[in-house]
């Protein structure tokens, strides 16, 4: 089943005729719980890699000998999603509330494992084919493929993330890794991506306000508080939901490919290569949920669905609850990549 994004509230280019110099687009990816195949575009589905080659691992100096199964994490998700679903008594039975303490236990693995390689957990696969704005890789590469490891350990901090992107060529692959290694512990729960298919939907994006021309911010600006003034003033109880640009009319929520970054918890801050020098495009959005309860992105087709049901359906988690904005240089996608989580 396709997605399909409701029309916007209003039509920002009407209220703002210059922002139609700053259009852009951004693909929404609408992952949803599913078997993707392994020639499928995905989040948490398997992944296009060749059974000769080395699955990415961590070697950063970090200890990972302590922590969640990833069965147990899938299993303890599998059990809360179905008991609140359950009627006419919703809610975890006290059999299965049992088993789900179980299921949260953290244990230790043998001090080899601890030492050694970690592997990284396999998060989505991008084909270009499916995505709009999935720009082309180094040499021509049509595959993006993410990862990341499933502790914060890393950097000069020892609590931040590691992520590693490949781009790859699909048509060299022939014979695929049937068994990848995962993690026998996960440091973090919202590392692991339950398996879902994707429905790419391209939609029409405008820059974060902070970003655009002084002048245009402050008519923007401006424009909202003659709203929020209104709807405090006004007596009817049906008033409409305030329309705002930041959250209604410029960036969606999501997992999304391409288009601007949000930057709602910080000030913006220059994304530059670090090898050239060259100002880099947003690449990836990894959210941690596709809307909220009263978001106007919600797709037409799950319209009726609560939000608990359908607006997490990867299990991702960024950071508290934020999204994970990937930049890549434009003019060299060999370039490394940089992130910014808001």
């Amino acid at each position: 089943m396709s997605r399909t994004t409701p029309p916007r509230p209003l039509d920002v280019e009407a209220l703002f005729p210059e922002l139609a110099n700053y259009r852009g687009t951004t693909t929404r990816l609408h992952p949803h719980p599913g078997r993707p195949e392994v020639t499928a575009s995905s989040v948490g589905g398997p992944l296009l890699w060749p059974a000769d080659e080395p699955w990415p691992v961590c070697t950063e100096p970090h200890s990972h000998a302590r922590g969640r199964r990833p069965a147990d994490i899938h299993r303890q998700r599998q059990i809360l999603a179905a008991a609140w679903l359950r009627e006419p008594n919703p809610g975890p039975t006290d059999e299965e509330r049992q088993l789900l303490e179980e299921l949260g236990r953290r244990h230790r693995v043998q001090e080899a494992a601890a030492s050694g390689p970690l592997p990284l957990i396999g998060l989505a696969q991008l084909y270009r084919r499916d995505i709009p704005d999935l720009p082309a890789g180094p040499d021509d590469c049509d595959l993006l493929q993410v990862f990341w490891c499933p502790f914060d350990a890393h950097g000069s901090t020892g609590y931040g993330m590691l992520l590693d992107l490949r781009w790859r060529r699909s048509w060299e692959v022939t014979a695929v890794l049937a068994s990848p290694p995962q993690p026998q512990v996960i440091g973090y729960e919202g590392y692991v991506p339950e398996p879902c298919v994707l429905h790419p939907e391209q939609v029409a994006t405008y820059p974060f306000a902070g970003l655009l021309p002084e002048d245009l911010c402050a008519r923007i600006d401006a424009w909202e508080e003659v709203l929020e003034e209104e709807a405090e003033q006004s007596v009817d109880e049906n008033t409409a939901a305030i329309v705002g640009y930041q959250y209604d009319l410029s960036i969606p929520p999501g997992w999304r490919v391409g288009g601007f970054a949000s930057w709602h918890a910080t000030d913006p801050s220059p994304m530059n290569c670090l090898s050239c020098g060259a100002p880099m495009h947003l690449l990836l959005t990894i959210d941690s949920t596709e809307w909220d309860g009263g978001s106007s992105w919600k797709p037409l087709e799950e319209q009726d669905l609560p939000t608990y049901q359908s607006a997490r359906p990867t299990q991702v988690t960024v950071g508290r609850w934020g999204e994970l904005n990937v930049f890549a240089c434009p003019k060299a996608p060999h370039h490394p990549h940089r992130w910014s989580i808001q």
